[in-house]
């Protein structure tokens, strides 16, 4: 659950079948990317810190779900101080990467109330780039909400199926960026490397399945894609005025 999208890189070709392997095996790869991009991590902790407040007025615990390698979480330490943040993640490899960084890295799941928390007992939980690669979003909205209180805070990131370059491109009739067809290789669209990408949403889809599962969404704005070619970056940065077109969603939802 915990890798993101990341920049292409070359990929290797052989002649001989690959192993056959299900989800688990290929996000406990070390090679499969965990980590997002720096500047998007700062743009939910500084969203996330504005909602929590100082730690004066009492600590709060954030829980990081698909912590990854906690770079994201590190990230965000720095603007989050004096409250605790925690890892979470169900790869084995991530959380040992993980405890490089953060005090707090515990195995996890998103199902059936696998989260090892009561109920309500987080005030904010981070989500960063981790819907995307899920089998059933729907169970795993409904295990973030149990850890929960009322109105504790959600920030969720995840690729824009509708960026600005996706919709020229399906236009061309080639595969939207950050979608996949394969574990094994990429078919049909830019880029090489395989992250694992199993759902894509757009602002209004995003908008309605957060609400559908019990929250209120209180902003939903836009980011910039570290992959995207630098000539064409400036165009990037402009279309997060308008985050229906911007690469990367960044949603701040309360528990209703």
């Amino acid at each position: 659950m915990t890798p993101t999208t990341s920049t292409p890189t070359t990929a290797s070709v052989t002649t001989t079948a690959p192993a056959r392997r299900g989800l688990r095996d290929f996000y406990e790869d070390p090679s499969v990317p965990v980590a997002s991009g720096t500047p998007r991590s700062l743009r939910q902790a500084r969203i996330l810190a504005a909602a929590l407040g100082p730690a004066t007025a009492g600590a709060r615990t954030v829980l990081d779900i698909g912590c990854g390698d906690g770079t994201a979480a590190a990230t965000a330490a720095p603007l989050l101080a004096g409250h605790r943040l925690v890892g979470v993640d169900w790869s084995q490899d991530a959380l040992r990467r993980a405890h490089a960084r953060l005090p707090y890295a515990i195995r996890g799941e998103l199902t059936d109330g696998g989260l090892p928390f009561a109920d309500a007992a987080a005030d904010a939980v981070l989500f960063s780039e981790v819907i995307e690669h899920l089998v059933d979003p729907d169970s795993a909205l409904d295990e973030i909400r149990r850890v929960l209180r009322p109105g504790g805070h959600l920030m969720l990131s995840t690729p824009n199926l509708a960026a600005w370059y996706n919709r020229a491109l399906l236009l061309a009739g080639v595969q939207p960026v950050f979608s996949e067809v394969s574990l094994r290789a990429i078919h049909g669209r830019p880029g090489r490397e395989v992250v694992g990408h199993l759902r894509l949403y757009t602002a209004r889809a995003l908008r309605e399945f957060v609400t559908a599962a019990g929250f209120e969404v209180v902003r939903l704005s836009g980011a910039p894609f570290h992959g995207v070619p630098r000539p064409l970056r400036p165009l990037d940065r402009l279309a997060c005025a308008a985050p229906a077109l911007s690469s990367i969603l960044l949603l701040h939802a309360r528990r209703t």
